[in-house]
């Protein structure tokens, strides 16, 4: 399986990319990793990106929404076993801009996901994924990065 985080914007901060590029090597070693930064612009020219961004290999989605499920790490952990199960190819994770993710690019979503309650930008929520899809995978191998 494959693992996509899609994002409106670029993570141009040095320390914020490094540590960014830190987690998706670490997740490369378990998985196929690419991120794909998408211009932000008008609400259709953001669709139109992410639905070409999305593969259309049995892709599943989920969408970061502050209103969606809240899982904690071992939940997460469990999504991505279960998903890699399951033969799927690709899963894409998405974050929206500074508003957010197109409404139907959503509610197309697989699994509406919430990192937290607070809005978090875009930049540090992607460092915030990419942390916890790596944690998710030392999980499902029992390895000791999950204290």
């Amino acid at each position: 399986m494959r693992i996509r985080l899609i994002a409106v914007g670029k993570v141009k901060e040095r320390g914020l990319r490094a540590a960014v590029d830190d987690y998706l090597g670490r997740i490369d070693r378990y998985s196929k990793v690419k991120e794909v930064e998408l211009k932000d612009g008008p609400i259709a020219d953001v669709e139109a990106r992410f639905r070409k961004a999305i593969p259309d290999d049995r892709a599943r989605v989920v969408a970061l929404e502050v209103d969606g499920k809240s899982y904690s790490s071992a939940r997460l952990a469990k999504f991505v076993g279960e998903t890699q199960n399951r033969g799927v190819q690709t899963l894409c994770f998405l974050i929206g801009g500074a508003d957010g993710l197109p409404p139907s690019v959503s509610a197309e979503a697989d699994l509406r996901l919430s990192m937290s309650a607070m809005t978090l930008p875009h930049r540090l929520a992607r460092l915030v994924l990419a942390e916890q899809v790596y944690r998710a995978f030392t999980i499902l191998r029992n390895e000791p990065y999950d204290h």
